[in-house]
């Protein structure tokens, strides 16, 4: 018998003139279902219980654990380096003199020295911290992201998280990690769960410039040779989403409610042909055009001076502002890339750019998230987690061939020192240790599942919680324990 004619959906006429008229009102079929949620945003919702959210803040390029939260004042000159310990409030407990602000804030905060993995590349030591993950993915390649990669941790709560006030449940800022030479660093998409759950990028630091730059920008840049620099152009701000110039809020409403009306044909539409999968950054920013939430969140610079100043007018402050803003809005996780790609690999002039480029903006805009959010009432429900992809080698010395034959360090994965903020953290606390040379874990290591763990369960994700992949098969989420002592 020959094989049958291969049959076509059958569209209505009527189905087909309606959905002609949502393209003449300017947007697509992937845009009703974000629509449909402008209903319950301007109606009576009943009140929810209070969410938890998580601010993740990365330094791309590694913190020297010696030269910030586990000094060594006892080890020879060429392992402490040149900073020294300052007490902070919680007594015995001491970090580097150059974070005076975060040291009177220390009964907020807790430290764990103990972090370790055992990569000291840039590319795979970024795609084991940005997604939780120790084992090398098959097929991984330092040089660009694949499909083959582990999901990053704000993909997976992408992924499983619930959308509140039609916010994407997870936002990374102020920009993708690039390489200067133009690759883009793994580890911060969705890879095996499908990019449809990649990240909601927020590109805000905004700058294209050939030369090797890093910080905080405009105030607090540099070049890891020459000092102070900011990149030629620079500006932070992040991209506007707003209605067409002319579109006045009464008549997108109106359309809106033209669009209401022919819900059950779009649904028709989708039954009777294979239209493709929705847009699910598009479908949110066109139900974000009505959220005024949305645009106080996302403009930092219409925050009043005085929180301006007290974050810092840069980059660090910004982002970090921004970042608060945005968890108060509703979303559930937000990644910071503190600084450019790799702004922390201080492999030469370390100490001076520590001390006059990386430590100042973030003394003070860290202790501002801290106060920002305890004013509010928020940081017992909002977790700050700062790491960056490994610490530093133990030993101090001068690269040869370096400019300005000043000693920096190289990199090192075997322990880090990862700092935790609010969200039920036992301020003064400290897990684990390194040894005497602040070279490996002396005393209950941890791994970057565990760190994972720490957040998912902060997010009140139950350890069973999977992620099906396109073949239905299940991934667990949680591939390690929460950190142990850390929590209250």
């Amino acid at each position: 018998m020959p094989p049958s004619p291969p049959s076509h959906p059958m569209i209505s006429r009527r189905t087909m003139l309606q959905a002609g008229s949502v393209g003449l009102l300017g947007l697509g079929m992937n845009h009703v279902a974000g629509l449909r949620g402008l209903a319950a945003e301007n109606g009576v919702v009943a009140p929810q219980p209070r969410a938890k959210a998580v601010i993740y803040i990365f330094l791309s390029g590694g913190l020297g654990q010696h030269d910030s939260f586990d000094l060594k004042p006892q080890a020879p000159d060429n392992i402490r380096g040149e900073f020294s310990p300052i007490s902070t409030r919680t007594p015995g407990v001491f970090i580097c003199e150059h974070l005076p602000q975060l040291a009177v804030r220390s009964e907020s905060w807790a430290l764990v020295r103990s972090l370790t993995h055992p990569y000291n590349e840039h590319s795979i030591g970024h795609h084991v911290m940005l997604t939780g993950r120790t084992p090398v993915p098959l097929g991984f390649d330092g040089n660009r992201p694949k499909p083959t990669d582990n999901p990053s941790i704000a993909s997976i709560v992408t992924g499983v998280v619930p959308r509140r006030n039609n916010l994407p449940p997870a936002a990374v800022l102020p920009e993708k990690l690039f390489h200067v030479t133009g690759r883009t660093i793994p580890g911060q998409f969705a890879g095996e769960m499908g990019s449809k759950f990649d990240p909601w990028f927020i590109e805000a630091s905004q700058y294209r410039d050939a030369s090797y730059v890093h910080g905080a920008f405009p105030e607090y840049g540099f070049q890891r040779q020459k000092g102070s620099a900011t990149p030629a152009n620079y500006r932070f701000e992040a991209p506007r989403i707003e209605l067409a110039q002319g579109l006045l809020r009464n008549q997108f409403q109106s359309r809106v409610q033209l669009l209401e009306s022919i819900q059950q044909q779009r649904l028709e539409l989708d039954q009777a042909a294979q239209v493709r999968e929705f847009d699910r950054h598009r479908q949110t920013a066109v139900s974000m055009l009505m959220e005024g939430r949305v645009h106080r969140a996302m403009d930092v610079h219409a925050a009043d001076a005085a929180s301006q100043e007290r974050y810092g007018r840069n980059s660090f402050g910004w982002s970090l502002l921004m970042a608060r803003q945005l968890v108060e809005a509703g979303v559930s996780l937000v990644q910071v890339n503190l600084g450019n790609d790799e702004s922390w690999d201080t492999h030469e002039a370390a100490f001076g750019n520590l001390k006059n480029f990386l430590f100042p903006p973030t003394d003070k805009a860290v202790s501002a998230l801290i106060d920002d959010l305890s004013e509010r009432g928020l940081l017992d429900d909002v977790l700050i987690v700062m790491a960056g992809e490994f610490g530093r080698t133990p030993k101090v010395f001068t690269f040869p061939g370096a400019e300005t034959k000043l000693p920096g360090r190289d990199h090192w994965g075997a322990v880090q020192t990862v700092f935790f903020a609010g969200g039920g953290v036992r301020g003064g606390t400290v897990v684990g240790s390194s040894d005497s040379l602040g070279a490996y874990p002396r005393s209950d290591p941890q791994t970057p599942e565990n760190m994972a763990a720490t957040i998912y369960q902060s997010l009140g994700l139950p350890p069973t919680i999977t992620w099906k992949d396109a073949l239905d098969r299940p991934h667990q989420i949680y591939h390690g324990d929460p950190i142990a002592g850390l929590m209250s």
